[in-house]
């Protein structure tokens, strides 16, 4: 973030220098030294500007690192509550030596070493999307890169901008084929997006699986200390620490990271002290164990059963892919930081300490964490563990709430409300619905069950399916973003294939045993998904097929055979070119339109964040008398469209800056072919606010806009909400032309139609659609689109409620689609 900083300070430094030498060389004959005076201090001043920036840089990611405990690494350091009491449930009870222990120790040490540390703290978090990390990330990567996209409404213009080329340039020539294959096929790409979704879904499960987990398994250490409560007690104060988590989350990541992380610290610190304590007390020579010796002799030992176990130690890597996923939150760099220097020998060492402690204490499994305690510490220790485990909670669920945000930009999941949290990252959201959703379900899995081992095999089958999911896409990057060899890429997938293949095939063991959970989520969420995006998509081809024709509007005239009164109608559509056939339906309906159309299509593309000087692309619609044009307000899929009150005035600036470009640039105009769209032309806001197009004058107050108001009704309404809200001070601003004796005739007379619709009001207009299926669809569509995509939209936030527009100013056009 700040490398940029210091290169233009240095670039500055640099261009300064032959002026300061230049100025200098006139007085070389008289002051002599002045030279050699100067560049030293030039070099310490570059010097100096470096060291701070990269200070700034490194207590920026060391504070990063602090709140990514609180967030990320929860779920990854409360594991050892529950992984040695998985492994040995079942047949390996039968199996409970010195030897088959060490072995146990040896599979978790090198799982953790190999998943979280080689692959994704090397490898995987390299894979960033500007940034961003998931499932989402990893296929917006792809669809620029390789156009896997299926998303509508794109175009080339899209490609221009400055975040869409991120990622490894060069070309090579080794994928070409398989690139050609996959952009060929539609097929492919579908089969894409479904694994991607499917990825998306495991992930949603986790957030349900792991709460339910994590504070069931740290509140069995109080039904060992104190008997005389009885396990439905238990599990009533489980499902309040439940309930009290998910209440936090409106906080924001930035205050539960915080609140959270210095109880991750001190639990780290504790059980990395208990671990070492065990070994040193119990059994040293588990430091034999880290060779993979052991391993060897574990299967040897337990065969068959030794298989269906690593469903036990894989989860001492759940929550692994939630350091990919939170990655927005923070940064790679504070992410390898937290893990590799903290959490993963505090993990180590403990899992060592248990094994150690249970090589001698054998009947001490079912409860191997809280045995292994010592008696006097062991109150703190609990309350410490269920504190943590709350914790352990937090990761998944801020993960969940990054993956749906991206799912709904992309056109993949019902319209949420979206709160950003934090005025500083723009990464961190809370969104309510989902957020109580989990609640539900997670209060549904704890009481259905009220097992950890059976949660756990969900758990451990989600979490494997999200991690088989990513290594196949961090190859397509690999070998379409990075441009890496073919050959390299696939012995990447091929070996961590073969360790996740291994543990997922045993977790597929254990879906009668409560993995089917895992499975019927993620049946449910991709179903939601699918339903959403063919219905969206649907729609979409509807309004794409069913465009109103240029001519027929050109042939009416400027008027458009309608009376055009005084003001601005934003009319917003989904098309990127072409006229929507709403507005034929609204013409046809009434008789009057405003003088100004203006044609908004707000879209999501494949990058993560637009910037503000590339959101706008302006254009126009027919020659210049209809007075008619069309705006794209192009977002990224983790943007958040806030309300900040002058997007009408940004969209007029942005308006008329064009009108004076298009004098200027012929090309821009359509007067050449005045049957099609006008070309578009990029906006910015820098260059709105810079040039002089219009004179801006700002006021505040209430008074005058309801003075200026014809309607008496309309007055009224607005002086009581003056009276009851005194502290709104409302923002007005008014335009003028500047004197500019120069200007053309015709771009002064639109410019003052422009300004003259602005004062007279602005109305958004938009249709209130309803979707059908064609009555010769078969029974399928009919139920997917009548039934299930009309649910959706009908318990979703409507457009106009995500899009910000005032109430007061909509205007609904009634809309029936038979797709």
């Amino acid at each position: 973030m700040y490398q940029g900083d210091i290169e233009r300070m240095q670039h500055n430094v640099e261009q300064s220098r032959p002026s300061s030498a230049g100025g200098a060389q006139d007085s070389i004959i008289t002051v002599g030294q002045e030279e050699q005076v100067e560049q030293p201090q030039l070099e310490r001043k570059k010097r100096k500007l470096a060291s701070k920036f990269r200070l700034v840089d490194i207590s920026r990611n060391l504070l990063l690192a602090y709140q990514s405990l609180g967030v990320v690494y929860g779920d990854l350091s409360t594991s050892p509550l529950y992984v040695y009491k998985s492994i040995f449930m079942g047949k390996l009870q039968d199996y409970q030596t010195p030897e088959i222990i060490f072995g146990a120790f040896s599979l978790i040490f090198w799982t953790i070493t190999l998943i979280p540390l080689l692959k994704y703290v090397l490898i995987v978090l390299n894979a960033d999307d500007n940034g961003e990390g998931g499932t989402f990330a990893l296929y917006s990567l792809l669809c620029r890169h390789a156009k896997f996209s299926l998303l509508t409404n794109q175009q080339a213009a899209d490609e221009e901008l400055s975040a869409y080329k991120y990622g490894f340039a060069g070309q090579s020539t080794s994928c070409s084929a398989l690139k050609r294959f996959l952009e060929k096929h539609r097929k492919s790409r579908t089969i894409v997006l479904i694994v991607v979704l499917l990825g998306a879904c495991m992930v949603i499960g986790d957030g349900i699986l792991t709460p339910a987990l994590s504070v069931i398994s740290a509140m069995s250490g109080i039904k060992a200390a104190a008997e005389h409560l009885s396990h439905g007690e238990v599990l009533v104060l489980s499902c309040l620490i439940l309930v009290g988590l998910f209440a936090l989350q409106h906080s924001g990541t930035h205050r539960v990271g915080f609140l959270f992380a210095p109880i991750v610290i001190i639990w780290l610190i504790s059980i990395f002290g208990f671990g070492l304590y065990n070994i040193i007390f119990w059994n040293p020579k588990i430091v034999y164990a880290l060779s993979p010796n052991y391993i060897i002799k574990f299967f040897r030992e337990t065969g068959k059963h030794g298989w269906i176990s690593l469903g036990g130690v894989l989860l001492s890597v759940a929550g692994t892919e939630a350091m990919f996923a939170d990655l927005g939150h923070f940064t790679s760099c504070s992410m390898r930081i937290a893990f590799s220097f903290l959490v993963y020998p505090c993990l180590v060492v403990q899992y060592m300490g248990q094994a150690a402690f249970l090589s001698k204490n054998l009947a001490s499994i079912p409860n191997s964490f809280y045995n292994s305690i010592p008696d006097s510490v062991y109150w703190p220790v609990f309350v410490i563990a269920t504190l943590a485990s709350v914790v352990g909670s937090q990761s998944i669920i801020t993960a969940t709430f990054s993956i749906v945000k991206q799912l709904n930009a992309l056109g993949c999941f019902p319209r949420v409300k979206i709160v950003h949290t934090s005025k500083h990252v723009k990464g961190q959201i809370y969104i309510p619905e989902i957020n109580w959703i989990l609640m539900i379900l997670t209060l549904s899995v704890a009481i259905g069950f009220q097992d950890t081992i059976l949660i756990g095999n969900a758990y451990g089958l989600a979490c494997m399916t999200s991690m088989f999911i990513t290594t196949f896409l961090i190859t397509l990057v690999m070998v379409f973003v990075w441009q890496r060899n073919i050959i390299l890429a696939t012995c990447f997938l091929l070996f961590f294939w073969f360790i996740e293949g291994v543990y997922l095939s045993s977790a597929f063991i254990k879906i009668p045993q409560g993995g089917w959970v895992s499975l019927v989520l993620a049946f449910v969420f991709l179903t939601v998904m699918f339903v959403w995006h063919y219905g969206t998509r649907k729609k979409y081809n509807f309004d794409l097929h069913n465009k109103v024709p240029l001519k027929w509007l050109l042939g009416m005239g400027p008027s458009l055979g309608i009376v055009r009164v005084p003001g601005i109608g934003l009319v917003y559509s989904e098309l990127v070119t072409g006229v929507p056939s709403i507005f034929s339906h609204f013409l046809t309906n009434l008789p009057a339109f405003h003088s100004v159309l203006v044609f908004l299509c707000v879209k999501s593309v494949p990058v993560p964040y637009v910037s503000p000087e590339e959101r706008f692309l302006i254009g126009r619609i027919c020659p210049r008398p209809y007075r008619m044009y069309r705006c794209i307000v192009r977002y990224g899929y983790k943007d958040i469209q806030r309300d900040d009150g002058d997007f009408e005035d940004l969209l007029i600036q942005s308006i008329a800056e064009f009108i004076q470009m298009e004098a200027v640039e012929p090309q821009l105009s359509s007067s050449e072919s005045p049957s099609l769209d006008g070309r578009m032309a990029v906006i910015s806001k820098k260059i709105v606010q810079s040039t002089s197009t219009l004179i801006v004058s700002e006021d505040f107050g209430m008074r005058d806009s309801i003075q200026s108001s014809k309607s008496l009704t309309l007055q009224s309404l607005r002086s009581a909400y003056a009276d009851e809200n005194p502290q709104i001070r409302r923002r007005r601003v008014r335009f003028q032309l500047p004197e500019n004796p120069g200007m053309d005739p015709a771009v002064k007379d639109e410019l003052q139609d422009l300004i003259r619709a602005k004062e007279a009001g602005v109305a958004y207009i938009m249709g209130h659609s309803y979707v059908k299926a064609r009555r010769s669809s078969s029974f399928l569509k009919k139920f997917v689109v009548d039934i299930g995509y009309s649910f959706l939209r009908k318990n979703c936030r409507g457009p106009a409620v995500v899009l910000n527009i005032p109430q007061i100013s909509l205007i609904e056009v009634g809309m029936i689609y038979h797709v």
